[in-house]
């Protein structure tokens, strides 16, 4: 086991998609990893495709729309391993809905899941870490909320907007207590989520619009997403690092 062998980390929506990436990713660096989705059962299918005896992976049950939730998975996973290192707010929610037709009510839906989750986890860890003087938090944020693309709703590029804002703030706040809290940015990713989100004829259209030609690589957003959870990551906070293929430079 390598030297973040004694970690632990919390990754939101790692059922599937680049959660179960990040997770994966994090394992196989020697971390014990709690994949927690709000499909339990899937978190605990993927926590045993790493590990069917769960001494090192294990699934759990979160609703991020509940702060109660994050409470809960906090006070498993302590009693489980000791203790938490790493919080991954992951977990989101797209859909595919032309601007002025999004309802109060999907806007709504969208925002607590993409934006309240990362408010809440960031809070409930937040302080967890900053007691223990210690604590990487990271952020999956996306290309939507920077350059305002619509593709995958205006409801959730408003919330991806708004995540990499409570990334500063949480990093301002959190800084002199040994916390980092960063956010990763990728533009659409080489996943079946994407195909199916938007269809292989837009993703085709997608690709010849990207200046690297291809759409963004799941593996190297979980490296990225690792290099900023590590022990020696200190002296970076508040930054979104952008994993895009050139669609958004800066």
């Amino acid at each position: 086991m390598s030297a973040a062998g004694s970690r632990v980390a919390v990754i939101t929506g790692a059922a599937r998609g680049i959660g179960q990436v990040i997770a994966a990713r994090l394992h196989a660096q020697g971390y014990r990893v709690a994949l927690a989705d709000l499909d339990g059962e899937g978190a605990g299918k993927a926590a045993a495709a790493l590990d069917p005896g769960q001494e090192t992976a294990v699934g759990l049950t979160l609703d991020v729309r509940e702060k109660s939730a994050f409470e809960r998975v906090r006070d498993e996973v302590t009693a489980r391993w000791g203790t938490v290192h790493v919080l991954v707010n992951n977990a989101g929610q797209s859909q595919v809905e032309s601007l002025m037709d999004i309802t109060p009510e999907s806007f709504s839906s969208v925002v607590r899941t993409n934006l309240d989750g990362v408010f809440l986890g960031s809070q409930v860890f937040g302080a967890y870490f900053a007691d223990r003087g210690h604590g990487r938090i990271v952020n999956m944020a996306s290309l939507a909320g920077q350059n305002g693309g619509t593709a995958t709703g205006g409801h959730y590029a408003s919330a991806k907007g708004g995540v990499l804002t409570l990334t500063k703030v949480f990093a301002r706040e959190l800084a002199a207590r040994g916390v980092t809290v960063n956010a990763v940015s990728p533009g659409p990713l080489d996943l079946p989520v994407t195909y199916d989100l938007i269809g292989p004829e837009t993703a085709a259209a997608l690709k010849k619009n990207i200046p690297v030609g291809e759409l963004v690589s799941p593996s190297f957003v979980a490296d990225t997403v690792a290099l900023l959870a590590a022990e020696h990551a200190g002296s970076v906070t508040g930054a979104c690092w952008d994993v895009n293929g050139g669609l958004y430079v800066r």
